[in-house]
């Protein structure tokens, strides 16, 4: 190497210190978007191990393991099962940690007379007793996607390929430990979802048997959402907020219910937007393509806008 060329890269590399000083002085600076000297938060990747894990579970024989059958897939998902007690209990205790910490302000490990680790076991033995609902949940759902589309060959097909399927697959995972208080992780496992699929539903959502997302591309569904037995979706609708109420210092309050209610066997086309806490839409009813509502429908209503006007006219 040439004198010019190794003092050109020693140069470089003195560059690269001082950058590498400034950014980790911005550590100080910008406290809030860092997490340094404090304990393990749940992990992204054994997350998605975790939700892999589980969709073996539910679906057997579709996804990374086939040719099973009933002679060795009760060894497959005991091994499953073992591998998924040990994964959720250590990341379901650095949740729980985590939310301790972070509500007390204590920034040490161990909190005296708090044992996360056996609480993370309990928590994780709770969920894998949850499963064969969930898998009884995902069996209607499956079922509601082949009754409402005509395009669907089989519920092979539905499985391998429709996206609202997916989604609520990680929705009925992410909601089972929601329930049980779970901190970050049921957050983490629809966002997941919603990267994947488009489709984006906040884990609080309650959501009846034989839902049908179809398409599903821009679905937006609230935490606070009450969904009944039966509906089916389009792509692009929005099930929101209408408002978010503010106390005396103008800080957001939380845990109201925000989010429409939708009853039984309704059907809601594309783009339409529901909002409010207080909003109800009665059983049977149909929103139509487009639709903005923040009241109440009665059942058995169907709801549409107005056709808009087209003009025509011959390209010049």
């Amino acid at each position: 190497m040439s004198t010019d060329l190794h003092l050109q890269e020693q140069s470089l590399k003195e560059q690269l210190s001082a950058l590498t000083d400034q950014i980790v002085d911005g550590y100080w600076e910008l406290g809030k978007i860092n997490h340094l000297g404090h304990c393990p938060l749940p992990s992204p990747g054994v997350v998605l191990e975790i939700l892999s894990d589980l969709k073996e579970i539910l679906y057997p024989g579709y996804r990374r393991r086939q040719n099973l059958h009933l002679g060795n897939v009760t060894y497959y998902v005991g091994d499953l099962i073992n591998g998924l007690h040990d994964k959720l209990s250590q990341q379901i205790s650095r949740a729980l940690r985590y939310e301790h910490l972070r509500k007390n302000g204590m920034s040490a490990c161990q909190t005296p007379g708090t044992d996360f680790e056996s609480q993370g076991q309990t928590e994780a033995m709770r969920f894998l007793r949850a499963i064969p609902e969930i898998r009884r949940m995902l069996a209607t759902d499956v079922q509601a996607a082949y009754d409402g589309d005509p395009a669907a060959s089989g519920l092979d097909e539905i499985i391998f390929c429709y996206p609202g399927v997916e989604a609520m697959t990680v929705h009925r995972i992410a909601h089972q430990l929601y329930r049980q208080k779970v901190p970050l992780i049921p957050r983490m496992m629809s966002e997941f979802s919603h990267g994947q699929t488009g489709i984006d539903i906040h884990p609080g959502a309650t959501i009846g048997p034989s839902f049908f997302i179809d398409h599903g591309t821009g679905v937006v569904i609230g935490e606070t959402c009450e969904i009944g037995t039966g509906v089916k979706i389009y792509q692009g609708v929005t099930l929101g907020a209408l408002s978010f109420p503010k106390d005396e210092e103008g800080n957001i309050v939380r845990g109201s219910k925000r989010h429409p209610t939708i009853g039984d066997r309704v059907v809601i086309y594309a783009n339409a937007t529901i909002l409010g806490g207080l909003t109800f839409i009665g059983e049977q009813s149909v929103v139509g393509a487009s639709v903005w509502l923040t009241k109440s429908v009665p059942p058995n209503t169907t709801v549409t806008i107005e056709t808009p006007s087209l003009r025509l006219r011959e390209a010049s």
